[in-house]
């Protein structure tokens, strides 16, 4: 099992003729994932990378029965291109694009409330389930199926998460999830995590943290509230910065002033979630869970 994209997930790229989604996409085909038609204003009528090309997203459901789409558009399009796969009732959308200006992520979030569809990103490496499925620009070579769920708010971080899941008695992944790097997301921790817990072939969490905003402390205090918690492993970046820098997230106006990486490390603790100070951390708490892995 895995959550949210399997080797059943039928893409729909969004972009695809760009120069970076055509790199990504082909990586992505040769890795097994089952992409079946993009979507270039257009280009209707033309073949790439050996799936056919759409105009609109609508067609290229029709035509493929597409339900996941990962998106390679420039910024100030990503709101009508989100518009586009909202509407057509995709269960899933995984935004790689960087700088959405923070107007359109309002609309956006508005479109996403009451649909059926989950945005991961933007400005997000995006998921893979191992040997299944890859929608975005994770580096494949590094992952193996097994059994940690990683969610991530720190991109590059990410790839040392998997790392140290490997050196665990190579535990692997079942599914390997970056919300974005961008102060509004799509899907949070706090959704992941709910997934994870239903999730039948993952065995423990391991989270990665930031600051700025308040995602990890709404997800210590909804982990907390739980009866059934399968063990999470949580990482918070920026604790080795100088005291006094200033970060600059706008999520910090939110909180009324800046939220230090302790404080959310205390409320992880709190909530009965291990902390490690330093990633390379991550294998031994693993090992200390799965002792004879």
């Amino acid at each position: 099992m895995s959550i949210l994209v399997n080797k059943n997930t039928r893409v729909v790229c969004q972009g695809i003729t760009g120069t970076q989604a055509t790199f990504h996409i082909k990586r992505s085909l040769d890795y097994g994932t089952h992409v079946v038609s993009g979507v270039t204003p257009d280009k209707g009528g033309e073949m790439h990378l050996g799936v056919p090309v759409f105009n609109t997203v609508q067609e290229a459901v029709k035509e493929t029965a597409a339900n996941a789409s990962v998106m390679f558009v420039p910024a100030p399009a990503v709101k009508s291109a989100m518009k586009e796969a909202i509407e057509a009732e995709l269960d899933l959308i995984v935004c790689i694009t960087a700088g959405v200006p923070l107007k359109d992520m309002l609309e956006i979030k508005a479109m996403l409330k009451g649909s059926k569809t989950k945005l991961i990103g933007p400005n997000t490496p995006g998921i893979i389930t191992p040997s299944e499925a890859r929608l975005g620009i994770f580096p494949e070579n590094i992952h193996h199926k097994g059994k940690i769920g990683i969610v991530s708010r720190s991109s590059t971080l990410t790839y040392e998460a998997v790392i140290e899941t490997n050196r665990a008695n190579n535990l692997g992944q079942s599914t390997v999830i970056g919300l974005g790097d961008d102060m509004m997301i799509g899907i949070d921790f706090i959704d992941v995590i709910e997934d994870f817990q239903k999730d039948e072939e993952t065995k423990a969490i391991v989270l990665l943290g930031r600051l700025g905003g308040t995602f990890e402390e709404d997800a210590a205090e909804y982990y907390k509230q739980q009866n059934y918690k399968k063990p999470i492993i949580a990482y918070v970046a920026g604790d080795a910065l100088p005291f006094g820098h200033k970060m600059g997230y706008a999520g910090d106006v939110i909180t009324q002033g800046p939220i230090s990486a302790q404080d959310k490390k205390d409320a992880f603790a709190k909530a009965g979630i291990t902390v490690v100070n330093s990633i390379n951390e991550i294998h031994q708490e693993l090992l200390k869970i799965f002792p004879n892995s």
